[in-house]
């Protein structure tokens, strides 16, 4: 077992995973890094919960601000950019945390997998795209999921770029997207934390933070970002930012842009509960409270 200790916290969004972790690194002199596949793209502030300039300020963050809404970013770059951050943090006394809700990220680092690059194949894209046209997007996720079960709770069923990215990957490989990533002898000696809230209370947080993006002006953020990069930027299937291009392009009403948001963060709060409970190590705790305990002892 590598000597090299990491703490991640993980778990659905708004169960409170920032400011546990920046709690932690306070108590434990840590610097954190993101494991948030949206909070990498400048600007989107807003809309993925990122922490505050004051909280960034009292503590350092990684892997926030690193890429433009329109620039690619893949889960090996991810992977570099976080081991790199993560023994960095380490080589000069720190404690790392590594905090987020991506579950992708965070296993590609805890779980030190490899990664294999796949080919693009325009022809194939170009099947799946004209079955979408001829069939519709469900009947297309669908085939996906028939193919790879495990994809219902990593691919966004309303992310067009990304479940076509699965299905092409499963069908030029002949083996599901899910299980493409083996695992290397582990980097680091980590110890993964899980923040579970009862469902009443996750949803009450979600609707609440939904309605408090909106009092900041969310609809402004990402109007501004869609003049600078255009509607059509990868980074902007992202939840909340999807709903409301809809709603500035006459799509939805705000209202139901807003019920919308909250629908979709709900569903995605339960795919991610799903991927992360397949992880047996995780430790499990309903409240930040309790996981600044159970930490603070075990550190002491």
């Amino acid at each position: 077992m590598p000597d090299k200790k990491l703490i991640a916290i993980v778990g659905p969004t708004a169960s409170g995973k920032t400011t546990l972790g920046i709690s932690l690194a306070q108590k434990f002199d840590g610097e954190i890094v993101s494991a948030d596949s949206r909070q990498i793209y400048r600007g989107m502030d807003i809309g993925t919960a990122k922490p505050t300039p004051e909280e960034r300020r009292a503590i350092p963050h990684h892997l926030i601000d690193i890429r433009d809404p329109d620039e690619d970013y893949t889960v090996a770059d991810y992977q570099r950019d976080a081991v790199t951050a993560i023994n960095d943090i380490i080589a000069r006394g720190k404690v790392p945390f590594l905090v987020g809700g991506t579950g992708l990220y965070v296993r590609a680092v805890v779980e030190n997998l490899n990664i294999p690059k796949t080919i693009a194949n325009p022809k194939l894209r170009e099947e799946i795209e004209n079955d979408i046209a001829r069939d519709g997007f469900e009947a297309v996720f669908k085939k996906l999921v028939a193919l790879d079960p495990d994809a219902a709770n990593v691919v966004d069923p309303r992310n067009p770029r990304r479940v076509v990215r699965a299905l092409e990957v499963a069908l030029t490989t002949g083996v599901p997207f899910t299980a493409q990533r083996t695992k290397n002898a582990p980097l680091f000696e980590t110890l993964t934390l899980g923040l579970n809230p009862a469902q009443e209370v996750l949803r009450n947080r979600i609707d609440r933070r939904i309605d408090e993006m909106m009092e900041n002006k969310f609809i402004d953020e990402v109007n501004m970002l869609v003049v600078r990069y255009g509607a059509d930027a990868s980074a902007f299937n992202a939840i909340g930012y999807r709903e409301l291009i809809e709603y500035l392009n006459g799509k939805l009403t705000m209202e139901d842009s807003i019920a919308a948001i909250k629908m979709n963060t709900w569903h995605y709060a339960k795919r991610q509960l799903t991927w992360f409970k397949k992880t047996p190590e995780i430790r499990w705790t309903e409240s930040s409270d309790e996981a600044l305990s159970f930490i603070t002892t075990l550190l002491k």
